[in-house]
């Protein structure tokens, strides 16, 4: 009983608007009160959710995120994708996809990348007379290769919701080659639609300016190959190198580039502490209702259930990626990681599946939540910088769902794709 109280307070709020973090508390908290706990333990859940050293790289990768973003890095890695891919049939499509990938890989944040790369492609794209519906879409689904192609705060989240135990460096390492897959898959998609509306190819620029774009760039990229590169190699922990990593961005942006101004520094130290507050808010609630699901032995009775229903691996994972689906299409994914890691990762650990796997697994299909109605938020922001209603996206934007859909299913049966990379790198 106790257990259908904590959800469905927690569902009545959400319901009438209550902010999921908020609803998080309030139901954790109402739940320590309904089975006589002592409320004082239900706050002291809350403090130590986010008493964690490693969580301080998050507002790090945050800030260095919106330097870039508001430093004129995503344009020089725009130029440079142009350049390398845009020859090719509906070349700006693709173009899309990978500086999705390149800027991706640096900010860690789905919503940065369609804020900085679809202000910027989505325009020139309409000019270039693709269809907004299909500018919206490539910018939209190719997003979310922030969440998985490293440095990605929300692996820092993963890792701490699964109990502290999962190497971050190891976590990083796996999501090189399912991101990179998923990109392929988008790329694909988006030349296939490209022939089909009969788009024309872009004119090589010649080697020349792909050199040129390349030198360009190459400040840029190597924020994330000194976030990444220093975690892997031992020099700086995750904290450090996420502290590392905005330093050299602000260096870059105010130096190199000469593009950061007071005015746009101000605008991403708020942006960064709005985001940061948010996200630890969101954390330190979420320690407290995990607490409780513990304490309702939420986890063990969900692998009971699974396995109770069939004992074949295949069909229990697939159950499992339809339960993420379906939940990410209708919550926030930073609630979610917190949430659905300790449920399944028992589940998906006791039919012999790594925890890196299902890591990628799991941001993968929330991933894609972003992109999907009703709650996208990848989504909604991605039609408003296309200036597209929403439902003449959605009604388009199915090859698209089904490359990532794709890419999740061999993500998800063919375990070498995530374990191969930090098997080799970190023995």
């Amino acid at each position: 009983m106790g257990l259908f109280f904590l959800l469905g307070l927690f569902a009545l709020c959400v319901t009438i608007g209550v902010p999921v973090a908020f609803a998080l508390g309030i139901s954790a908290i109402a739940a320590f009160w309904y089975e006589g706990l002592p409320i004082m333990v239900g706050f002291q859940r809350i403090v130590s959710g986010i008493n964690v050293f490693s969580l301080l790289a998050i507002p790090f990768f945050i800030f260095a995120g919106e330097l870039m973003f508001h430093g004129g890095i995503a344009m020089r890695l725009v130029k440079f994708a142009s350049a390398a891919v845009g020859a090719v049939r509906g070349g700006l499509g693709i173009v899309n996809v990978f500086s999705s990938m390149l800027f991706g890989g640096i900010s860690g944040s789905a919503v940065a990348d369609i804020s900085a790369l679809g202000s910027i492609l989505v325009p020139v794209m309409k000019e270039k007379g693709y269809d907004a519906d299909y500018a919206v879409n490539v910018t939209v689904t190719s997003s979310i290769a922030g969440i998985i192609i490293p440095p990605s705060h929300n692996m820092i989240i993963f890792a701490i919701a699964a109990g502290g135990g999962i190497s971050i460096s190891k976590l990083f390492l796996a999501g090189v080659v399912p991101g990179v897959l998923m990109c392929l898959c988008l790329a694909i998609a988006a030349y296939l639609v490209a022939v089909r509306r009969g788009y024309q190819a872009e004119q090589f620029p010649g080697w020349n300016a792909l050199a040129l774009s390349f030198f360009g760039a190459i400040p840029g990229l190597m924020t994330a190959v000194i976030i990444v590169g220093g975690v892997l190699s031992g020099i700086f922990t995750v904290t450090e190198s996420g502290a590392f990593g905005a330093i050299y961005a602000f260096v870059v942006t105010l130096l190199v580039y000469r593009t950061i101004t007071v005015e746009k520094f101000r605008i991403a130290v708020v942006s960064a502490v709005r985001t940061t507050s948010m996200v630890m808010i969101l954390i330190a609630c979420a320690g407290a209702f995990a607490y409780m699901l513990t304490f309702y032995r939420v986890p063990t009775k969900t692998v009971d259930l699974l396995t109770g229903l069939t004992e074949n691996p295949i069909l229990i994972l697939l159950m499992i990626n339809a339960v993420l689906l379906i939940l990410g299409m209708i919550m926030d994914m930073a609630a979610l990681i917190l949430i659905c890691t300790p449920i399944f990762l028992p589940v998906a650990n006791s039919i012999g599946v790594d925890p890196l796997q299902f890591g990628m697994i799991l941001l993968v299909n929330l991933g894609l939540g972003l992109c999907t109605p009703p709650v996208g938020a990848c989504l909604f922001v991605g039609c408003a910088v296309g200036k597209l209603p929403m439902e003449k996206a959605v009604r388009t934007i199915w090859p698209f769902y089904l490359a990532i859909l794709f890419a999740l299913i061999l993500i998800t049966f063919v375990p070498a794709i995530s374990l191969t990379l930090p098997q080799l790198i970190s023995g």
